[in-house]
């Protein structure tokens, strides 16, 4: 292969309260970013993009490869057909749309500033945690990526987790490029993941049981689902990345032909194998632009409990559908349309790993909330585990888990009915049985 064409270094006036890059690409939103001699490095539309930060700009970089980016069907099937092949990188280097590419991607016409003000003095919690955290953006990611990692997520870490999307980039992946001796590949698209071996061979590297849910995902959005789906499922206010259509061949889907709503969109996710409320909730945020989406995690959970009074007063030890959601509403109705963007901020305080950056919070007692918004929550008991309780409640869509006893359903139904929408439904999963034995059926003949 020949040199790269790389660009000179250039720079997007942007502050560290709109953004910053240290906390943003490292709080569990995108696994693909990695840190080379203080500059932060990923694959995105084909191009390796370099970015460093000072107090007043975004630099960045692009490093474009020195072949067309061609479609791995396997790691052991692919064909010549399937091969990279050479081409003429000035070609890509004189239509540069890197700048509106970082822009969409950082979501930088939301004015963070202005969203921190504005949850500050609607909760005391946040105005006391936020400085510490100033710039944490959500990332407009693609959608396909979003799903994929997220169904990794289970029952997972963020160090893990990064380590499973690097190895389904190098070995299904295009290559892009070289960083300091580092190679680069970009994210595969679902066709690369299709092929009866595909599931063998991610429990070989290490995926255990996502293996199947990712390769039979692939199979379903690349047979049965129309072209386009995933971007049909997309908030119309946020739209993807124009590059999508014209660098990967899927079909440019700018007005939304299908769900035109968070609800919908999620509803629709959790069709898909592996994925339950807390994935459909992270593709949603991270993937298609619905900024209320409020994923529940261990980490979520706990924040819940402590700071905002959730579960107390409850004699059920696990977080069921009906505290999912009553959680979720409840950050709705505190920090509006853009919650999720909230929630991620104390979910960044949260986390292990910048637990010295939150030892500058003051201490404070818990935040209480209203007798009016006790009276329509369903509470839940703080479990001794909780990210065991939040495990459980997640896979309670596998089949192997899913078959709770009746009596159970019932009291969930009972405990449930006052703060759950009418259209809830906590005993779900023995319909999600049957239509995963289904849905694993058609996979397997149209794999056959």
């Amino acid at each position: 292969m020949g040199a790269h064409n790389v660009s000179d270094w250039q720079k997007l006036p942007l502050s560290l309260s709109e953004l910053c890059i240290e906390t943003t690409l490292r709080c569990g939103q995108s696994f693909r970013w990695r840190k080379i001699n203080d500059e932060w490095h990923c694959v995105l539309r084909g191009r390796i993009i370099s970015l460093k930060q000072d107090a007043s700009h975004l630099h960045y970089k692009v490093t474009w490869p020195n072949y067309a980016p061609g479609l791995l069907t396997s790691p052991v099937s692919m064909s010549s057909a399937c091969a990279p092949t050479l081409k003429d990188n000035d070609s890509d280097a004189e239509k540069d749309d890197t700048y509106s590419l970082l822009h969409s991607y950082f979501a930088l016409s939301h004015p963070l500033s202005s969203l921190y003000t504005q949850w500050a003095a609607s909760d005391t919690n946040f105005a006391r945690r936020a400085p510490a955290f100033t710039g944490i953006r959500i990332l407009n990611q693609d959608a396909w990526e979003a799903l994929v990692a997220f169904i990794c997520s289970s029952n997972n870490n963020i160090s893990r987790i990064s380590q499973m999307v690097q190895k389904l980039c190098i070995h299904y992946g295009p290559y892009i490029g070289t960083i300091e001796g580092e190679p680069f590949h970009d994210f595969p698209g679902p066709e690369a993941l299709l092929g009866s071996h595909v599931e063998s061979h991610l429990r070989h590297l290490g995926f255990g049981y996502r293996a199947k849910y990712i390769a039979e995902t692939a199979c379903i959005l690349s047979k049965f689902k129309p072209a386009g789906w995933l971007l049909q499922l997309r908030n119309p206010a946020c739209p993807a990345f124009d590059v999508l259509g014209e660098k990967y061949g899927t079909p440019d889907i700018k007005a939304a032909a299908g769900p035109a709503t968070y609800r919908a969109a999620h509803d629709a996710l959790l069709e898909l194998p592996g994925v339950g409320p807390k994935v459909a909730d992270c593709v949603c945020l991270m993937g298609l632009g619905w900024g209320e989406a409020v994923p529940i995690d261990t980490h979520v959970w706990q924040i819940a409990q402590r700071d905002y009074s959730f579960g107390k007063g409850s004699k059920t030890k696990t977080l069921n559908k009906a505290m999912y959601d009553a959680v979720g509403d409840h950050f709705r109705s505190l920090w509006g349309t853009q919650a999720g963007w909230a929630q991620s901020v104390l979910f960044t305080a949260n986390l292990k790993s910048f637990a010295e950056q939150a030892s500058a919070v003051k201490p404070e007692s818990g935040v209480k909330v209203t007798k009016a918004e006790s009276a329509a929550m369903v509470y839940e008991p703080a479990s001794a585990d909780p990210e065991a309780a939040l495990v459980r409640f997640e896979e309670n869509r596998e089949p192997a888990i899913a078959k709770t006893n009746s009596r159970t359903r019932k009291r969930a139904v009972t405990t449930a009915k006052v703060s759950v929408e009418s259209n809830t439904k906590v005993a779900e999963t023995s319909q999600v049985e049957v239509c995963t034995r289904r849905r694993s059926k058609r996979i397997k003949a149209a794999a056959s």
